[in-house]
């Protein structure tokens, strides 16, 4: 059930409750046709959204800069942020390679 919508997980847990499609229906304003090709679908399996293999862009590029010896403050200039924040996004995509290690 974690790889469905927030609107699909409504609609499975007022069908599997016993509310007709009809009310369903009128409780997110949708013809009652459209609602049972949702529930229908709701019945096809699916795997959920693939998983994240390699870090953001913007993640890749910081730490490609750092390596090559850039500091904060020319980083941040470059992507028109703070030191901070480029120093947030460093430790993020040191975080993904060390999930991608263990993994």
């Amino acid at each position: 059930m974690e790889h469905l919508r927030p609107f699909e997980r409504r609609v499975l847990a007022m069908h599997t409750a016993g509310t007709p499609i009809d009310d369903i229906a009128i409780a997110f304003r949708r013809s009652v046709p459209h609602m049972e090709r949702v529930i229908g679908w709701l019945e096809i399996p699916r795997s959920g959204p693939a998983p994240r293999r390699k870090g953001r862009a913007m993640e890749r590029r910081v730490l490609a800069l750092r390596s090559a010896g850039l500091e904060y403050d020319e980083i941040a200039h470059r992507f028109r942020a703070s030191p901070g924040f480029i120093r947030r996004i460093e430790g993020l995509g040191h975080l993904r390679k060390a999930w991608d290690l263990l993994s």
